[in-house]
């Protein structure tokens, strides 16, 4: 947890939004893709790289500020 939570939010922030949101026009792609999963139709492999592509830095974003919510909990105890 201590690594995850050293992982600099200056950095992780801006990268996990804008390729979240990439490209703004006419949807962003990670929309698109869980949209195509929830419907099954996310089949071919392209589809899967780009979902994992665009929501790897989300879920890692996620995951910090998990990470150091709990250090900050187990801190004040």
């Amino acid at each position: 947890m201590n690594r995850l939570a050293g992982i600099p939010l200056r950095l992780l922030a801006p990268l996990a939004i804008v390729l979240a949101l990439a490209p703004f026009r006419p949807q962003p792609h990670l929309w698109e893709k869980l949209g195509m999963l929830a419907a099954g139709t996310l089949t071919r492999p392209i589809d899967i790289l780009d979902l994992f592509l665009h929501g790897t830095p989300l879920v890692l974003l996620i995951l910090v500020l998990v990470a150091r919510r709990m250090v900050s909990v187990r801190q004040a105890r």
